[in-house]
């Protein structure tokens, strides 16, 4: 008998994706539910949750709860774990997918104000969410959490420091929150490149794709294309992986 073929299929589980509702979140979203999960699509914006829940069970068959939340507000977290505990009495999967990253010209221009909100959206709110879901699922019958991280936490531009310094901080708290929580619970970080998102939409166009013949694949990514590394770190396939951080990001220097 030849060696058993790893399973993504995601059939009974429930997964919770904060900032679900569009790019990198979205595309994950609906490839959660196509391998069989039901979905929580938490997101700043109730109207697009909503909206996408409804194409999601539409398009699918699978249960969608779409919930409001700002991540980066510590008390409203609280709410939201709750919620979904109710709706589906378990939590398999959690992404912590919520993020800004706003530019400024000059690091003088960075406010206080909106360095501690680049900080509470990308990693005090990954650390509330994790250790809420995470010790839920650590005396249950355990889950995977991803982080998505980005490789600015590795490779900071001028640009973004506050964000590449939140990023370096959720993959300190990915390889902690694995010790913390085995061996019951996983927890790995997808360290994203550049895909094109919403976000993507105010670039300069033709300046990125002159920096993305330095990638080995030559370009930015397709939303969709997290998918594959989302649903192995999800499922049983990637069951002897935990504190890994994996880059996803067409090969950048």
């Amino acid at each position: 008998m030849g060696p058993e073929t790893p399973s993504f299929d995601l059939s009974g589980k429930v997964a919770l994706v904060t900032g679900g509702s569009r790019g990198l979140g979205r595309a994950m979203v609906a490839g959660f539910a196509a391998a069989g999960a039901d979905v929580v699509i938490a997101s700043r914006d109730g109207a697009s949750c909503a909206a996408y829940a409804r194409e999601i069970s539409e398009s699918t068959g699978r249960r969608a709860l779409p919930y409001a939340v700002h991540v980066g507000h510590w008390d409203e977290l609280d709410g939201l774990v709750e919620a979904a505990y109710e709706e589906f009495g378990h939590v398999d999967v959690l992404v912590n997918n919520a993020g800004m990253s706003p530019r400024y010209d000059d690091v003088t221009e960075v406010t206080e104000n909106l360095f501690d909100k680049v900080i509470g959206v990308n990693l005090k709110g990954a650390f509330r969410l994790t250790a809420l879901v995470g010790s839920r699922m650590a005396s249950g019958s355990g889950g995977s959490i991803i982080n998505i991280s980005s490789a600015a936490s590795t490779r900071p531009r001028p640009e973004l420091l506050p964000y590449a310094a939140a990023k370096a901080g959720l993959n300190a708290l990915t390889a902690g929150f694995a010790h913390t929580f085995g061996p019951r619970v996983r927890c790995n970080a997808i360290m994203a490149g550049t895909f094109f998102t919403d976000v993507s939409k105010s670039w300069d166009r033709e300046t990125f794709d002159a920096r993305a013949q330095r990638f080995a694949l030559r370009r930015g990514g397709e939303p969709n294309e997290i998918v594959g590394a989302a649903l192995y770190l999800a499922s049983d396939a990637s069951s002897y992986t935990t504190g890994a951080i994996l880059p996803v990001d067409g090969g950048q220097p």
